[in-house]
């Protein structure tokens, strides 16, 4: 027969192992949401690497223009920098790539590609130096240069399309692991909540019907022992020294009972001031609410200027391209119009002048428009970290908002309980006062029952046979509850 505490732990083993069972499966999904989401920033590496290589090699072929065009060793130092940031971002995309084989080969081609460009550019330099601009210019013009460049965009397309699909794969495993995490712990809840019913009902139900034959017996049995109790006499004078120490227990028992009511009393006090006290901090709890509120519009206006900042710094790069473009184009014509100049002779002196001014002035410009869109690029960079920094703090004050709701709510509650609390208190003291005066007539009463006591007449031995029958009967309900001795 299975006891109380059995069927309990039963219940509550089969509610564990179903529990632990559902924390595993989550724990199992948590670890492969977190390899995939791994896998999804190394992907964006990938592509923010494959990008930065095709802006290497544009710089490479600008700084090589720039001093085919004017001569000027300014655009040299330039030119070796982005050549070795081309040569390196080969090489980390291999290291990225090496558990991909199909991307390894692409870069396996990619690499002598790159190698072929920049050599291409490095020998337009060098006939710059030795031959002039003629020898550069016929460099330049040759076809091998171009179809490098042609095959480096190729491949760099060929990696990008795929890291991009790669990406997309897993942004899907990533939502997939998701929606699997959930089924499993949602479907695991409810049949951990429906064992634990099944469970709760079955032992209810057979506790229940087990205790309620035994208390059945147990009525019979009292029925019988107050049917014997009438007859009653042995032991009259051992209750009349009973119910002397019971009146000696009650006169205690009323000096207590009033010092209940005065520490009831001073309950109900600081009930009051507590109620008070709560009252005041749900005040000031919604008074904090509505400044993290307006905190929260605030983030989300500066959210909004920033990313508009963001758009118009764009606009002032693409502006900056133009202003490029024309100083490149009126550093050429100026060129062009110094040899015309110098073809013209005296007459042409002075033209060769104003184009050399105007070259000059071209070379400027273009510098300061480096200059300026390094600076665009530094404010853009410092808007997206601060759009990042600012959306960041929006979901703190987000957090902080839902937060301070649930202390508002948690203060109306408490309030709510310390009210009750207090007319708890209230009632505890009237109802203190109450047991006084009933204790005081209780001790009267307590007399009169001992001095019939004295007169009490019956007969033990059915009394002694009722009280063997309930002994029998509470070792029972005894077994219910716990095992016996003998397992």
């Amino acid at each position: 027969m299975w006891t109380f505490g059995k069927k309990v732990a039963t219940g509550f083993a089969l509610s564990l192992a179903l529990l632990i069972l559902i924390g595993g499966v989550a724990y199992r999904s948590v670890n492969a949401l977190a390899q995939t989401s791994y896998w999804v920033a190394h992907t964006h590496v990938v592509l923010e690497r494959v990008a930065s290589l095709l802006v290497a090699l544009e710089d490479t072929e600008a700084e090589q223009r720039g001093y085919l065009i004017t001569g000027f060793d300014v655009y040299l130092a330039p030119y070796e920098e982005a050549s070795r940031a081309s040569v390196r971002l080969v090489a980390e995309l291999r290291t990225l790539t090496v558990d991909n084989p199909r991307q390894q080969k692409r870069i396996e081609e990619l690499e002598p590609l790159v190698a072929r460009r920049l050599d291409v550019l490095r020998r337009g330099i060098e006939q710059h130096k030795t031959a002039g601009f003629g020898a550069a210019q016929k460099v330049v013009q040759s076809d091998d240069g171009r179809h490098a460049m042609e095959g480096v965009r190729r491949l760099v397309n060929a990696i990008d399309a795929e890291e991009r699909e790669l990406l997309k794969q897993r942004a899907e495993e990533v939502e997939a692991t998701v929606t699997g995490t959930r089924f499993t712990i949602l479907s695991g809840t409810l049949a951990c909540l429906l064992l634990v019913s099944l469970s709760g009902w079955m032992i209810i139900r057979s506790v229940t019907s087990q205790i309620g034959s035994a208390v059945h017996h147990v009525q019979s049995s009292s029925a019988e022992l107050q049917a014997a109790a009438n007859q009653q006499v042995s032991g009259a004078k051992e209750q009349a020294t009973a119910m002397s120490q019971i009146t000696s227990t009650i006169s205690e028992l009323l000096a207590t009972s009033r010092q209940i009511a005065e520490s009831s009393q001073r309950v109900a006090r600081i009930a009051t001031d507590t109620a008070s006290a709560a009252r005041s901090g749900d005040d000031t709890v919604g008074r904090t609410q509505e400044s993290v509120t307006a905190i929260k519009r605030q983030v989300d206006v500066i959210v909004g200027h920033m990313i508009d900042l963001g758009k118009k710094s764009q606009q002032i790069g693409g502006i900056l391209e133009v202003i490029n473009e024309l100083s490149e184009q009126t550093n050429i014509l100026a060129i062009n119009a110094t040899i015309e100049a110098v073809g013209a002779g005296d007459a042409g002196r002075r033209f060769g002048v104003v184009a050399d001014e105007i070259r000059k002035l071209a070379d400027r410009v273009g510098g300061s428009t480096k200059d300026i869109r390094a600076l665009v690029d530094d404010v853009r960079a410092a808007v997206n970290t601060t759009v990042m920094a600012t959306e960041s703090g929006s979901k703190a004050v987000d957090l902080g908002a839902r937060q301070f709701s649930e202390v508002a709510s948690a203060f109306k509650h408490i309030a709510s309980m310390v009210v009750t609390a207090t007319e708890a208190a209230k009632e505890i003291e009237l109802s203190t006062k109450q047991q006084s005066s009933a204790v005081e007539q209780v001790n009267l009463a307590v007399a009169s029952v001992s001095q019939a006591a004295r007169e009490t007449e019956a007969s033990s031995s059915q009394t002694l046979q009722t009280a063997s029958q309930l002994t029998n009967l509470s070792r029972e309900l005894a077994r219910l509850i716990q095992p016996s001795i003998n397992g």
